[in-house]
């Protein structure tokens, strides 16, 4: 049956005051619990690190009701951190999904009063399977403290509830001792950006740190090139043929002499010494471009755009041959930028 809520207020607006002084009086209480935490940081923090680095399985996070929450988020942060980790629902694992747990895990319980049933029912099957425990409680006399092979002391002095019923403090301390064991692993483990990346693919880091320029940039035919000597009526049409804004202007060999662009051409409009029928590309062209490798990332494209102020790139192998061409537009639909 559903717990009766309080009826709607008659009057429509709250006393400001009140409601400041409250979120404020919130604010400051968990604060100084995170604060609280840190001379927890201790011999057992080190020995629960130790554990999980030594561990050749998973980190399973279990929990419940509001602590089940924050393992959830633990596990997740483990997850993409470098320490492979799930939740496991206590009340559910007691029904089948203790199958999910295997010798070489690790269990982290979550319970600020250290005395919850659903989780202290699991403890002899993971016992028998010799599998550690480690356990984050606000009572390092409770019994899963007692039952854990090392116990992370999270207690608080209260909770930010004004009743000290609902766990906010609390949950709020398990949260953060979650986050200083992921961030300590993280460094133990020498994780890195492009680690993290690789966990998060879909992100705007993973686009950031993976994408290359291959994976961006217009190849073969789709590459705006003229060769030396070339008319500009000739580099006016390859350019509206490729939509890039430029056109590369090569050798015989393939290497590269120069990039002519929509700013040359603006240029060579505003010049009345310069004869338009008559020009070749190569003496309108911008020598000694900037241009990228193939193998570099697709953000190093958008800095040097963006050093440079420019709009498009092309890219050489390394003798200097193009191999590809880019524009800002390449690299906002692959949403690098």
């Amino acid at each position: 049956m559903n717990a009766r809520t309080a009826p709607p207020a008659d009057h429509p607006l709250v006393n400001a005051d009140i409601v400041v002084r409250s979120a404020r009086t919130v604010i400051a209480t968990e604060a100084a619990a995170i604060r609280a935490l840190e001379k927890n940081v201790d011999a057992s923090f080190v020995e629960a690190c130790q554990l999980i680095l030594a561990c050749k399985g998973r980190v399973v996070v279990s929990g419940m009701g509001k602590s089940g929450h924050i393992a959830r988020k633990i596990a997740a942060t483990f997850a993409s951190t470098g320490t492979p980790s799930f939740f496991v629902h206590p009340g559910e694992a007691s029904h089948g999904d203790l199958g999910m747990i295997q010798p070489d895990d690790i269990l982290l319980g979550i319970s600020y009063s250290g005395e919850t049933d659903e989780l202290l029912f699991i403890l002899p099957a993971i016992k028998r399977q010799g599998i550690p425990l480690i356990s984050i409680t606000g009572n390092p006399k409770s019994s899963l403290a007692r039952q854990a092979n090392v116990n992370i002391d999270a207690n608080v002095s209260s909770e930010a509830c004004p009743h000290g019923l609902a766990p906010t403090a609390s949950t709020t301390a398990a949260l953060v001792m979650g986050d200083a064991l992921a961030v300590a692993l993280l460094e133990a483990r020498g994780f890195t950006p492009d680690d993290f990346a690789r966990s998060h693919p879909a992100g705007s880091l993973g686009r950031r740190l993976l994408l290359h320029i291959a994976d961006v940039m217009h190849a073969g035919d789709d590459v705006p090139r003229v060769p030396l000597g070339a008319t500009l009526s000739e580099a006016l049409v390859e350019m509206s043929r490729k939509h890039l804004g430029m056109t590369a202007v090569v050798g015989d060999d393939g290497l590269l002499l120069g990039v002519f662009t929509d700013g040359d051409l603006r240029r060579c409009l505003d010049d009345d010494g310069i004869d338009l029928r008559n020009a070749t590309v190569d003496q309108l062209m911008t020598r000694g471009p900037k241009t990228i490798g193939s193998d570099k990332l697709a953000v190093e494209a958008a800095q040097l755009m963006e050093k440079h102020q420019i709009n498009a790139l092309l890219v050489t192998d390394a003798d200097g041959r193009v191999v590809g061409a880019l524009n800002i537009h390449d690299l906002l639909r692959a949403r690098v930028v």
